[in-house]
């Protein structure tokens, strides 16, 4: 089974929805996400449980056991430049079978793929992606799938959203039909197939940067 997981570094991750497909025991799957979230958030936990076969990513540097995995030979990867991936979703979700790019032309992204000259200029193919299952996470959503991402959040989630036979979203606050208007809209319900209500989930932060508090004359003694 091919799934997309929304989300960038831990941030708009569905991890409800990943902790549902952890329970449920599923084994060998392909997973299609940016990166595999860090040692025991987000992915991680699946990749605990050894239940993915294969990640389709760009980023996968904050996870050990993801290196691990994939060292020792126990994890496919496919690597993909990072716009690159966002465009195969898109054009997967928009029925676009492949397209073109010059990202990766003359790298080892090219090779064994069709490379074609347009205009003077080299151009690899790349095949849209489409997957059997997409879990996304929403701000807001209402009883009819409508779907409104808040602020970073707004990253893969949209675009995988469309490129699935099946989506299913985690929503922070779930409201009636016509509570949201139309204009701020993010992903229509026609995409989302069922939906989760998980109130006040956990946001966790993948890198704390923190400096000294300066301290004000009035408070030095």
């Amino acid at each position: 089974m091919t799934i997309m997981a929304g989300g960038f570094g831990l941030c708009g991750i569905p991890e409800a929805l990943i902790y549902a497909i952890r329970d449920s025991g599923v084994k060998d799957l392909t997973v299609i996400s940016n990166n595999a979230g860090v040692d025991g958030i987000g992915l991680g936990v699946l990749l605990e449980t050894k239940q993915i076969r294969k990640m389709i990513s760009s980023y996968v540097g904050e996870n050990k056991l993801f290196a691990q995995q994939y060292l020792s030979g126990e994890l496919e990867l496919e690597f993909n430049p990072q716009g690159t991936l966002a465009e195969r979703i898109r054009a997967g979700g928009a029925g676009i079978p492949a397209f073109f790019t010059k990202t990766g032309v003359g790298t080892i992204i090219a090779e064994g793929k069709d490379v074609r000259e347009f205009d003077g200029e080299s151009y690899v193919m790349e095949r849209g992606l489409f997957a059997d299952l997409s879990i996304v996470h929403a701000f807001k959503g209402d009883t009819e799938g409508n779907l409104v991402y808040r602020k970073t959040a707004r990253n893969f989630n949209p675009i995988m959203a469309t490129a699935s036979r099946f989506t299913v979203a985690e929503v922070e606050h779930l409201v009636e039909a016509g509570k949201i208007d139309g204009d701020q809209v993010h992903t229509p319900g026609i995409f989302v197939k069922r939906i989760v209500h998980v109130p006040n989930p956990v946001k966790h932060i993948e890198q704390r940067t923190t400096r000294p508090r300066l301290v004000a004359a009035s408070e030095v003694n």
